[in-house]
């Protein structure tokens, strides 16, 4: 399902690869049964070919990171959350179009 460059974030990996990341990290909290999650997944690989090298761009998986949605208050998905600097600087909810999606990732470039 995801490219080379599309990170799967886990309860395991997320202080290195989002806390520790030295460039802003753009997650899709995100599940397998959540319809509107599958139609924005190309838009998310599409962001993390785009921004590579720039910027990461990963999912995390709600049901399998339950701990993470807690603790980031996932209430609704999709969510998109950009962090920089280990701190949540941009958050939507639900689907959005390509172009606005690259926007919350260059106002933090």
């Amino acid at each position: 399902m995801a490219g080379p460059n599309l990170l799967t974030i886990t309860e395991a990996n997320f202080k290195a690869e989002v806390l520790d990341s030295k460039v802003p990290v753009l997650i899709d909290f995100w599940a397998t049964w959540c319809g509107p999650c599958r139609a924005i997944a190309p838009i998310v690989e599409q962001l993390s070919v785009e921004y590579a090298g720039r910027a990461k761009v990963g999912k995390v998986d709600v049901d399998s990171n339950q701990g993470l949605a807690g603790s980031f208050h996932i209430s609704s998905i999709p969510t998109i959350m950009v962090f920089k600097n280990g701190q949540v600087v941009e958050q939507i909810m639900g689907g959005r179009p390509k172009p606005a999606m690259a926007a919350l990732i260059d106002k933090h470039l």
